[in-house]
């Protein structure tokens, strides 16, 4: 007859093996958003469910091994009684948002009285891979890092299109020596004014900071300006940031 499976700090506690010494500690507040914990054979030992999730995010090197939820676990209590947790003061942990057996939020913040908590960072679960969710100010600096490259790179390739038409009008007029009377023509004054206004606006704008390249495996779009001859070769900006939200997933990050 198959005897169910016990939980891990029950067998810990129970002396039938040793835990495993802890990962190396990260102090409060450092930015782990590039890589992400598995353990595929605790998956496929014990169900995720909102009794054993924080057993399996104590894995992690994520987990700070001096919160009060490590203290709880010592004394056999389940690391996120509220009742035990709100006696306490210092670093916790605690179950934000759950729906098993996908998506667990565990977040991570500082315990001052029973009434005051300071939030700190968050960790999301999703089917079994734990990752740190990025902070909104790291959202904010890139997506207006690459909102600010595109508006840079618009008025460049803008002014370009515009001193080419110039360009090639003024040799259409010196090959005739008398317009067509049907033909359109162009007030060259009202395309420099035009040019000098997008030159301004250009000035105005703060520059672009050099952004990290694309994701691998991603090929950006070239325009007619980028295949013109060397000896026209304009400087432009690097590419935008990488999206810490879109850009990054479980194959751009480092696993444990």
């Amino acid at each position: 007859m198959a005897t169910p499976p016990v939980a891990p700090s029950q067998a810990a506690a129970g002396g039938n093996f040793e835990a495993p010494p802890p990962p190396a500690m990260q102090p409060p507040g450092t930015d782990m958003t590039g890589i992400c914990f598995r353990d595929q054979l605790w998956l496929n030992t014990y169900p995720l469910d909102r009794n054993l999730i924080f057993d399996y995010f104590a894995l992690s090197p994520f987990y700070d091994w001096t919160c009060n939820n490590e203290k709880l676990r010592m004394q056999s209590i389940h690391p996120l009684d509220i009742s035990q947790l709100s006696k306490m003061t210092g670093i916790e942990y605690m179950l934000s948002e759950v729906m098993e057996p996908h998506l667990f939020i565990i977040c991570k913040q500082k315990r001052d009285s029973a009434e005051k908590v300071t939030p700190m960072l968050a960790y999301y679960i999703l089917d079994g891979s734990i990752y740190q969710a990025p902070q909104l100010c790291n959202v904010f600096a890139a997506r207006v890092g690459r909102a600010l490259y595109y508006i840079s790179k618009a008025f460049t390739t803008a002014a370009s299109k515009l001193e080419k038409i110039g360009y090639v009008d003024t040799e259409n007029e010196s090959e005739t020596s008398e317009p067509k009377g049907g033909k359109e023509t162009i007030d060259f004054k009202e395309v420099k004014r035009v040019d000098h206004i997008l030159a301004s606006l250009q000035r105005k704008l703060p520059p672009a900071p050099p952004p990290p390249p694309f994701p691998d495996g991603f090929v950006p779009p070239t325009t007619e300006a980028e295949k013109e001859p060397e000896n026209q070769q304009t400087t432009e900006p690097q590419p935008p940031a990488v999206d810490p939200i879109i850009d990054q997933g479980p194959a751009k990050r480092m696993k444990f």
